[in-house]
């Protein structure tokens, strides 16, 4: 994810130990004990790289716990994003006075039944998808970029964001994604500023999709 966020945002991808490493006190109170292993590992994961995304920004590596929707709690002056999927894992952090919100995504690269294609994509980016280059699957790189958008959104504006309610355009040849809000979720929230246009950056290799973006400050 390093290739994706500027230098401002921190990060740190799951290496062998932090699939099995120790969790802080806060961190175990959030895991049920039915949790099955798959759970406890990438939660395990995701907090180990969190914690070490925080010490390089100069924190301590402080413990962050799950809210009830399972969206991990920073600590003040930290805004961050957890991602997850097989054999990958990552997490990154910023400062406050730095960005005003990130998100990240990864997912495995493969082929989408209809099914999901009628779920995650509005209908002027199934045409899109269908005129952009052969080779890769761009519906799960909307998917994708459609999730590191809720990422970006729910922590500013707490509210719910579906697939259909952000529009997205990809720029194949400079690997960008544009995101703009439905109005009618912008003029539905409550804070100051909602924002109504995200843009990210998204990677293709080695079997996963990456996506990322920053909601800079003002």
């Amino acid at each position: 994810m390093r290739d994706l966020l500027p230098s401002i945002v921190a990060v740190a991808v799951a290496g062998p130990d932090d699939w099995v490493g120790e969790l802080l006190p806060a961190e175990q109170a959030c895991l049920s004990e039915r949790a099955v292993q798959t759970r406890r590992r990438d939660f395990a994961a995701g907090r180990a790289c969190a914690r070490r995304a925080m010490t390089g920004l100069g924190l301590p590596p402080t413990a962050v716990p799950a809210a009830p929707d399972r969206a991990p709690v920073w600590p003040a002056g930290v805004v961050g994003t957890i991602t997850h999927t097989t054999g990958y894992c990552a997490a990154a952090a910023a400062l406050t006075t730095d960005v005003r919100s990130v998100g990240m995504d990864a997912e495995q690269h493969h082929e989408v039944d209809l099914g999901v294609r009628r779920m995650v994509l509005l209908p002027e980016e199934d045409a899109l998808c269908a005129r952009l280059p052969g080779g890769t699957s761009w519906p799960v790189v909307l998917f994708s970029a459609k999730e590191t958008v809720y990422k970006v959104w729910y922590p500013v504006v707490g509210t719910w964001l579906g697939f259909r309610d952000a529009q997205l355009d990809v720029d194949p040849d400079a690997g960008t994604f544009t995101a703009r809000i439905a109005p009618a979720r912008v003029d539905a929230a409550t804070v100051e500023a909602p924002p109504t246009t995200i843009v990210g950056r998204f990677v293709v290799a080695d079997g996963l999709v990456r996506t990322a973006a920053v909601l800079p400050l003002g």
